[in-house]
């Protein structure tokens, strides 16, 4: 059954299909290091499970307001204020169950068939399928390497049309790393066009680098961050949209139907992960920034080049040319010969080809590992 038209440019999501394609090997017995996907190695916060735990044993599994525990809502508000400086009313809090819906739903209200979306690449893979699902445009703005993969204002302004609806990124960024200046925002956010910014990556920066939120350059912004990265809670599958107070209503319609609310027992751990998670985040943090090193420098030596280092997140983009051209089937080759799966480039728009994202937040003995399985497949 062939798929209808407004699926048609709905791709692939390859990292998950590396993914899905090394449980399958596994399944077979064989041991795959995996650093393609963005999966934390280190547990949640304790007070995060033994609050899920005590909801689900309390029967705490029921249906919540669609926007959310208002106590949550107001962690969250509370928590984003702190970490930014900008002043975030609970009231423009909607929790969702993980970031995608919240980015979807955003996209829903701001995107209608037709209209063009700004898309800085290389670009977290969703980003513009979740534009074609709405019958939009995504308009990539190719971001140089050399000068740290900052969105070129001029490139963006030109972009501009009557059509335009949104500029999307994310800082710090996936695939790349890169954290946009507060010069860079602050001209994102002088464009006239609604900024939305995923921030799921805040948080987790090295060096001197320093996040400037959406929230602190614009009042029209959406922000979309959550739980999974911070807090090693990808399973837990909660996050949080913070809107124009003017959006909410409207994303709050949208999440009654779509998908109800969030489920209650998880909302409870996210409000033990706010109160008492900080040592786990700056734990693992330190321990990235560890990983962070030994990736870069085992990639170089293997002949990949890595023009700018990531100053967040916890992959590394790097070129991957010199061995091959479509990186797509040079990451099948290593995960079927060297049994290493990585992310091909290409999955981050077509400014990614011939490079691939190796993940750092696995251990160092997996990174280690597949750095040398790697190795030996290239015949070093």
């Amino acid at each position: 059954m062939p798929p209808p038209t407004h699926l048609e440019g709905v791709r692939p999501f390859l990292a998950m299909e590396l993914m899905e394609r090394a449980f399958a090997l596994e399944a077979a017995g064989v041991h795959v290091v995996h650093l393609e996907i963005g999966e934390p190695d280190f547990a949640p916060p304790p007070a995060a499970v033994a609050a899920c735990q005590a909801a689900l044993a309390a029967g705490e599994t029921n249906y919540t307001d669609s926007r959310g525990l208002p106590e949550l809502r107001a962690a969250i508000a509370r928590d984003k204020s702190q970490r930014t400086g900008a002043s975030v009313d609970p009231e423009q809090v909607l929790v969702t169950s993980g970031t995608s819906p919240a980015l979807l739903m955003v996209f829903r209200l701001l995107v209608a068939p037709g209209d063009e979306v700004l898309v800085p690449t290389p670009h977290y893979p969703c980003y513009p399928n979740f534009v074609r699902l709405c019958g939009g445009v995504p308009v990539p703005i190719p971001c140089d390497p050399e000068r740290g993969y900052a969105v070129d204002l001029d490139a963006a302004r030109a972009a501009i049309t009557p059509r335009t609806r949104a500029i999307v990124l994310g800082s710090p960024a996936n695939p790349t790393g890169a954290v946009q200046s507060r010069e860079t925002m602050r001209g994102l956010a002088s464009l006239d066009v609604p900024l939305v910014c995923d921030e799921i990556y805040d948080g987790l920066v090295y060096g001197d680098a320093r996040v400037t939120s959406a929230l602190e350059v614009t009042e029209r912004g959406f922000v979309l961050d959550g739980f999974s990265k911070r807090y090693a809670m990808t399973g837990f599958r909660l996050g949080y949209a913070i809107a124009p107070p003017e959006a909410v209503r409207t994303l709050q319609i949208l999440q009654q139907n779509l998908f109800i609310s969030a489920s209650e027992f998880v909302q409870r751990a996210g409000l033990a992960a706010l109160a008492e998670g900080g040592p786990t985040v700056a734990a693992a943090r330190d321990r990235y920034a560890c990983q962070r090193r030994i990736l870069i420098d085992g990639l170089q030596e293997l002949g990949f080049e890595v023009p700018r280092e990531p100053e967040g997140a916890f992959y590394v983009f790097a070129d991957a040319r010199r061995f091959a051209t479509d990186s797509l089937a040079f990451a099948r080759g290593l995960l079927e010969r060297a049994h290493v799966a990585v992310t091909p480039g290409v999955d981050f728009g077509e400014a990614g080809e011939g490079w691939l994202r190796f993940c750092y937040a696995a251990t160092e003995e997996d990174l280690r590992e597949g750095l040398g399985r790697i190795g030996r497949e290239l015949g070093g």
